[in-house]
Formats: structure tokens, C-alpha cells, sequence
């Protein structure tokens, strides 16, 4: 390998140039030639040409190469010397000056002799010193100030120019060494950028990191090295203090700042690739976890191929269908998230676009193919469920009508009477096919061809064939009957009314349910189609983007029960009355929907104040030619559960002592208990504050305002008596285990009324609660005490009879509690305590001795102290 050739430096020749047999003063002639001195020097001549060679050749690499172009001017000073001195100087210069000469100046020999030996032998050897420039003879210094001014020469040669040899080989070393330290850094920056520019970027996230960080602490320190070579002390701000050379030392600063400029460019585009390719190896790796993800979801979905064979199998059908889109939920909604980070990548411009997009193509197209693939089975699994209703439902009708025929007494038929009965009770059966919504062969293989397997399709036939069987046996039943009939013919005379149609039993009309008519099928279903209209998506207002639940919370709920369960038993009704409140009572569990959608009406109805007047809401209810707004229609199920109440209410007045009047009272309880929970969980949901969970006390037993004194055993007089004149407005709520004081706050939004929330103050254990019935002075009031009197609230109801409904209900709980104390004490080994029904004062018991407590009061469980009395 070839050794780069390195140019002289002055630590490679300093004792030479110490020796001062030849100087680079700095000065310059008129037209900028620099000046190279040869001062005085005794032994000249002794002097090693390798030496020689090497400091002249030194002194002329230091000017620029402009200024060198112009050709050097030599002084040499000679004179205390004699002319063998100078003849060998101008030999040697003649025959070793490596740069281009313009003049060469002689300060000839002072002596008289040797200067007149001087000017012969110059005469006579200028052609031997093979020169090509002029040697001009000078016999003083002042001659030399006629080439030369006097401010580039130094005070040797009678100038002005200050120059010090010792502090001009210290600058030139200190130079030197900053110029290495610049070609150093440049190198080690040009260095790392090519190894970066020939690193190859790493496959996956680790690897991607590892040289990301790599590289950015390979960074950092070059350009720590970088700052310290600029701020190094005693190297580039000395040199830069001298004239000379300080254009040598900005040129490197500046060669220096190039250099650093390029590689800052460089570096960025290098940073921002890599952290490009992290962010690319990121998506990599979740697109493969997400993809896998989908993939084994399609296979699974891909299985689930099996239509059932009847209803309990297809409902269970749709509850695995159901399992699985929850299960895809999550990993769907991560994908269209990858995709969706995809995209942004696209937009910031990555380096590797061609490879993100395919991929955020492929991602949606998944969640397309599993939300259309699932969408189609579910099509399909709910239209076989149909289909084996239908099949079911034909089913038993022929069951129903094969029973109808054999429960028809043949002797009773015989005659006219008898035969046009059975025929109206054939003739009212066979009317309700249409009511089984049984359709004809050609109709069912058309509505259900999509899924009628072979073994489906055999139990079609065998039920359609069934149909056809009994449709002949009522056929032939009517032919027979006919005849019978027709045999006597007898007057129409009037028939008295039927006991049933007595005043005191409600008319079908009368009685007839309300219903859900198409208005309210049509507004809900409506909004929430034109909602996932892409056309009308721009109108949508932000607030109500994704909030559809909350919008119409469990309309659809409330409307697949009527639709498919509670109408239709209604309407059954209407010909029977007397079923009405076994009706209410058979559904009672079912109608508990109504709770879930009035503690979500406080959130729609605030959704609609902010969204109701937009352009969105305008639009649909002009494209489905409404005359009332949405929130007319979503108030309907609140204003519903409430006109059953009052159905009821009216059947009651039309059926007394009867014997559905039970039922009709017992459903009634059950509507108003319905309206009650609604109204109590609404005002549960609005307590704040309380730390526990609401949901572990129990059912909320009752709930209401009250003006509340309180009395404490301990405190400053002042204070209770304060607290005895100026009551509290607080609302309790009471559970079997809690009492619960807070204060009801009633705001108002933009004009609009706000539901009232209510701040958690207090709470009572119910095990450590007395109760006393009757204060003296005001019949609205009674006690409620804790821990033995060392709390008393007097709590003052709006009604006497609000204040007995209360009472009421504390003293349940509190026998109860009592109750349970006596379960436990026999289990232990101890007698039951007496109970004397004669009192109104109730008070805790927590330990297990329970004793008995007779006296003017009454009934009272405690915990070995005595009730103080009030």
C-alpha cells in the first residue's frame, strides 16, 4: 500500500528553523510577492544542503498559492560578511530555491575591500549563478527601502514590521497542530458518514433500535470532538491574534464548517430514515400479529357453516355468531387502527410507501370480508330461525287443529244447532292460518331457498304434507257439518245478551292496548338508519358522531319486545279482557327495559339540546316526512310505561269483584313498582361523592327530600342549639344496609332544565339505627337516632302520610335485622327474645346477647344499654 506523502510541518524541521539562517517575515513587496529573508548568519556556508533544502522548501509552502504565483523576493543581508559569503549564498539559492524567484536583493559586504571585491565578482559570475531574475547589489539599507516600503520590512533591514522568530515558530506549530486536528475531525466525519451511508437497514424492531441508538451516540460524540477541537485553548485563538496567519486559520475554521454543514445534511436524512425504518419494522410487526389475528378469525368463521335444525339450535347458532364478532371486535378495531397509522405514514412522506400501502389495502379488506361474511351468516342463521317458527308454529296449529276435530262430539253435530257451532269453531281456527302467517308451499321454498338443506328440505315436506292432510280432514269435516245443517231451517229469532257483554266487564274496545304504531318504528329506525348514511355524514354535528347508544339507548330493545312478545299477547287480549293482568304479570321481568331506557333518557335528552337544532336532524325528518321531531317519539316509551298504569286503572273500574280483579290489582303493583325502580334508579344515578359501590347496598327501598335537625351528644351547646332551629333540606336514600343524607343540587344549562344531582354528606349503618314514630308538637315528624343517642335527626316529611310510608319502611328493615339476630342466637345456644308489637320505637342490636325490653315504648333490641328517654 502507498504511504500518503506527508508535507513538511515546523516540528519536523524546528531546530533548523531555530538557526535563523532564512525568515518568512510576512512582509511583502508592491505587488504582494512575499519576502523571504536571509539575515546575517556566520556559518551560511556550513549549513546541510538536506537542511537548506528543507527550510527553504518549508518557508515557501507557507504563502498562499495566489501569492506564491507572483514569485518570491529574496533579501540577503551580507553585510559584515565578505563576498565568498554572498557568492555562496546566491550559489546555493541559485541551485536549490524550490519556488518561483521575482527578485533577489543583495545588502553587498560594508567593508571597502570586500564591497569592491563584491561588485568585480558579481560582474564576473552573474552568468555562473544561472539565475533568470535580476540580482540587484544594494549598498545600504536605505537603497532596499526604494523596492521595498519600509512596513514590510523588519527593524533589522531598517522597517517597521515587528517579528519575533521564536513567537513565529510557536504560531506556526500551534497552526499546524489545529490544521491536523481539522483534517482529523474532517476525516472521522467523512469516515461515519460513509459508514453510514453503507449501512444496511436491519429487517426487524430490535435490531432497528439497537443501530438507532448506535448511531445517534456515534453522533453525539463526534460532535463533542468537534466542539472540543474548535475550543481547545492555546491553538486556533492564538494564531488567530496574528496578522499573518489569520486568513490560514479562518480558511480552516471555515474549511472545518463545511465539512461539519455536509455532514449535519447528511446525518438528518440518515436520522429521519431510520427512525423511518423503525417506524415501518413497527407496522411490520403488528400487521403480521393483527393479520394472523383476522386470518384465524376467518377460519373460524370460515367453519361456522351449520344452519341448525331447529330453533334451539340456530338461537344457539346466533349466540357462538355473536361470541365470535365480540371476539373480533378488539383485533378488528386494531386493524383499522394499523391502518389508519399506515396512512399517516403515507402522508408524511415514508421512504417505503409502495410497501405500507399494500398492506393498509389488505387490513381494510379483511375487516371488509369478516364484517360482510359475518353480516351474510347472520342473514342466514336469522332466516333460518324464521323458517323454524314457521315450521314449529305449522306444526303445532295442525296439532291444535287435529285435536279441534277429535274433541268435537259427533253426537252433538247432529243436529242444526250443534252442526253450525262446530262449523263456526272450524271456521274460527281455520281463520287464525293467517294470524300463524303460514304461507303456501310455492311461498316458503321462495322466501327460504337459501337455506334448505336436504335434510331440511325432507322436514318441509313432511310438515307441508301435514298442512296439506289437515287442511283435508277440516275439509271434509265441513262437507259433513254443511250437510247436517242443511236439513232443518229454523226463523232468526233475537238472543238475549251474552252475560259477557255486562257493562260491568271492560269492552275489547275499550280495553284494546295501546300499540306501537308505525310512527315509532319508523322515526327511531329512521334516524339511526340516515346516521350510518354515508350521503348525510357530513351533516352530522361532532357531539353526535359515535353516540348513537346514547341517542336512542335501548329503543330498539323496548321495540323487539312489543313487536315480537308483548303486542301480540296484548291483542289476545282484546278478546279476552280477563287475561290482561295475568298478561302484565307473565312479563314482568321483560318489561324492565323500560328502567334501562329512562336512566339513559337524562343523557340523550342532554345529547339532543346540543345536536337537536342541526341541519342533520332538519334533513331527516324532511326525508321521512315527519311532523314531529325525534324527541317527540323518544319521550314515547317514558309516557308508555305510564298510560299501562293507567290501563289498568280503568280495567280495575270495570272489573270489580270479579274474578280477575286480583290479578288486575297484582299487575297493577307490579306497573307501579316498574315506575317506582325507574324513578328511584334515576335518582340513584345521580348521586356523587359516595366512595362505595352503590350496587352492594341492595335495592334502593325508597328515596325522598326532607328538612332535617340534628342533635349531638358531643359539641359545644352553642352549636346544638343552632343546629335544633335551623334545619338541613337534604334527600335520603335508604338501602336494608345503609341511610344515606345528601344534598339535592338543581342547575340549569342554556335555559334548559338540568337533572338534579345529589352530593353525598352522610351515612348511617342500619344496624346501628333507632327509630322513634312521633315527636312531640308535629305530627310530620319522627326520629331517627345512632349509636345509642349519640346522634339524633329529627326528620320532618313534606305529608303525614310520607312520614308513616317511611316509617314503615325502617321498621321492615329493622325487624328484620332483628329477625336475623334472633337466627343467629338460636344457632348459638340462645333463647329467642320476646317480641311486643305494641310500640313504635325500634333501636340497633350488634352483639349477640339480646334481651328483652318491656315498658312504656314498647318493642326495642339493644346491645345492653338503656334508651335515654327524649
Amino acid at each position: 500500500m502507498q504511504q500518503e506523502i506527508r508535507p513538511l510541518a515546523a516540528v519536523d524541521i524546528i531546530e533548523q528553523l531555530h538557526r535563523q539562517f532564512a525568515i518568512l517575515s510576512g512582509g511583502r513587496g508592491k505587488d504582494g510577492a512575499p519576502i523571504i529573508t536571509f539575515p546575517e548568519f556566520v556559518g551560511f556556508s556550513e549549513i546541510p544542503d538536506e537542511d537548506f533544502l528543507n527550510v527553504v522548501t518549508y518557508l515557501t509552502s507557507i504563502p498562499s498559492l495566489e501569492a506564491a504565483s507572483i514569485g518570491f523576493i529574496i533579501v540577503i543581508d551580507r553585510r559584515r560578511d565578505k563576498w565568498s559569503s554572498v557568492k555562496a549564498s546566491l550559489t546555493r539559492i541559485a541551485g536549490a530555491f524550490p519556488g518561483n524567484l521575482q527578485l533577489v536583493f543583495v545588502l553587498r559586504p560594508s567593508r571597502f575591500i570586500q564591497r569592491t571585491i563584491a561588485d568585480i565578482g558579481i560582474k564576473l559570475y552573474r552568468d555562473d549563478f544561472k539565475m533568470k531574475v535580476p540580482i540587484i547589489m544594494l549598498n545600504s539599507v536605505s537603497d532596499l527601502h526604494g523596492y521595498i516600503d519600509k512596513s514590510q520590512l523588519t527593524r533589522e533591514l531598517g522597517g517597521t514590521l515587528e517579528y519575533g522568530h521564536g513567537q513565529w515558530i510557536h504560531h506556526r506549530t500551534a497552526i499546524e497542530n489545529f490544521a491536523v486536528t481539522v483534517k482529523t475531525t474532517a476525516q472521522m466525519l467523512q469516515t461515519f458518514g460513509t459508514d453510514l451511508a453503507e449501512t444496511e437497514l436491519p429487517n426487524d424492531v430490535q435490531c432497528t433500535e439497537q443501530l438507532l441508538q448506535a448511531h445517534t451516540e456515534r453522533h453525539s460524540e463526534l460532535k463533542e470532538d468537534t466542539s472540543r477541537a474548535l475550543c481547545k485553548p492555546g491553538r486556533p485563538r492564538e494564531a488567530r491574534q496574528c496578522l499573518q496567519p489569520r486568513a490560514t486559520v479562518n480558511g480552516l475554521l471555515a474549511q472545518l464548517d463545511e465539512t461539519e454543514k455536509a455532514f449535519d445534511q447528511f446525518w438528518t436524512k440518515h436520522h429521519l430514515k431510520l427512525n423511518q425504518c423503525l417506524q415501518l419494522r413497527h407496522f411490520e410487526h403488528n400487521f403480521r400479529e393483527v393479520k394472523l389475528t383476522l386470518d384465524s378469525l376467518m377460519g373460524i368463521q370460515a367453519k361456522l357453516t351449520v344452519i341448525g335444525d331447529n330453533v334451539a339450535r340456530v338461537e344457539q347458532l346466533l349466540r357462538e355468531r355473536k361470541q365470535l364478532e365480540e371476539r373480533g371486535q378488539e383485533p378488528l378495531e386494531k386493524a383499522q387502527a394499523l391502518a389508519a397509522t399506515g396512512d399517516q405514514l403515507i402522508q408524511s412522506n415514508h421512504y417505503a410507501v409502495d410497501s405500507i400501502r399494500p398492506k393498509c389495502v389488505e387490513l381494510r379488506r379483511i375487516c371488509d370480508d369478516f364484517a360482510n361474511e359475518a353480516k351474510k351468516k347472520c342473514d342466514i342463521l336469522g332466516k333460518a330461525l324464521e323458517m323454524h317458527k314457521q315450521l314449529d308454529s305449522a306444526s303445532q296449529w295442525c296439532e291444535d287443529g287435529i285435536y279441534l276435530l277429535a274433541s268435537q262430539a259427533l253426537d252433538k253435530c247432529q243436529t242444526q244447532e250443534g252442526a253450525e257451532t262446530a262449523l263456526g269453531d272450524i271456521e274460527k281456527f281455520l281463520s287464525t292460518a293467517k294470524e300463524q302467517q303460514l304461507l303456501s308451499p310455492q311461498e316458503f321454498y321462495s322466501q327460504f331457498h337459501v337455506v334448505l338443506t336436504p335434510e331440511i328440505k325432507e322436514n318441509v315436506d313432511k310438515v307441508i304434507q301435514k298442512l296439506e292432510d289437515v287442511q283435508e280432514m277440516f275439509d271434509r269435516r265441513q262437507v259433513s257439518l254443511k250437510k247436517l245443517a242443511a236439513k232443518q231451517t229454523r226463523p232468526v229469532q233475537p238472543v238475549a245478551p251474552h252475560p259477557e257483554s255486562s257493562p260491568k266487564r271492560a269492552s275489547p274496545k275499550a280495553s284494546r292496548p295501546p300499540t306501537l304504531g308505525k310512527g315509532r318504528r319508523a322515526a327511531p329506525e329512521g334516524y339511526a338508519a340516515e346516521m350510518d348514511n354515508p350521503d348525510l355524514n357530513h351533516l352530522i354535528p361532532v357531539a353526535l358522531q359515535n353516540k348513537k347508544e346514547i341517542l336512542f339507548g335501548n329503543l330498539h330493545e323496548i321495540y323487539e319486545f312489543h313487536k315480537r312478545i308483548f303486542l301480540k299477547e296484548l291483542e289476545n287480549c282484546v278478546e279476552n279482557p280477563e287475561f290482561l293482568g295475568r298478561c302484565f304479570l307473565k312479563r314482568k321481568e321483560d318489561l324492565q327495559v323500560y328502567e334501562k331506557y329512562c336512566q339513559n333518557k337524562p343523557r340523550s335528552e342532554t345529547l339532543w339540546r346540543q345536536c337537536g337544532d342541526s341541519i342533520f336532524f332538519q334533513e331527516c325528518q324532511r326525508k321521512l316526512d315527519h311532523k314531529l321531531s325525534l324527541d317527540a317519539y323518544l319521550l314515547k316509551p317514558v309516557q308508555r310505561i305510564t298510560k299501562y298504569q293507567l290501563l289498568l286503572k280503568e280495567m280495575l273500574k270495570c272489573s270489580k269483584n270479579s274474578e280477575d280483579t286480583a290479578e288486575l290489582e297484582e299487575a297493577l303493583a307490579t306497573v307501579l313498582d316498574i315506575i317506582k325502580s325507574v324513578n328511584d334508579s334515576m335518582h340513584q344515578i345521580a348521586i356523587t361523592g359516595y366512595e362505595g359501590d352503590l350496587h352492594e347496598l341492595g335495592k334502593l327501598l325508597m328515596q325522598g327530600s326532607f328538612s332535617i335537625w340534628t342533635d349531638h351528644k358531643k359539641g359545644h351547646n352553642k352549636v346544638k342549639d343552632l343546629a335544633r332551629f335551623k334545619p338541613m333540606q337534604r334527600h335520603l336514600f335508604l338501602y336494608a344496609k345503609l341511610l344515606l343524607f345528601c344534598k339535592k343540587r338543581e342547575d340549569s344549562v342554556d335555559g334548559h332544565e338540568k337533572s338534579p344531582s345529589y352530593s353525598f354528606k352522610n351515612s348511617l349503618k342500619m344496624s346501628m339505627v333507632g327509630i322513634t314514630e312521633n315527636v312531640k308538637g308535629d305530627n310530620k315528624k319522627f326520629e331517627i337516632w345512632y349509636n345509642g343517642r349519640e346522634e339524633v335527626y329529627i326528620i320532618q316529611a313534606s305529608s303525614v302520610e310520607l312520614k308513616n310510608l317511611w316509617v314503615s319502611e325502617i321498621r321492615k328493615v329493622l325487624t328484620g335485622q332483628l329477625e336475623a339476630c334472633r337466627g343467629r342466637a338460636s344457632l348459638l345456644d340462645f333463647s329467642p327474645p320476646g317480641v311486643f308489637c305494641g310500640s313504635p320505637s325500634l333501636s340497633p342490636f350488634t352483639q349477640s346477647k339480646v334481651t328483652k325490653y318491656r315498658g312504656k315504648r314498647g318493642l326495642k333490641a339493644h346491645s345492653g344499654m338503656e334508651r335515654p328517654k327524649l
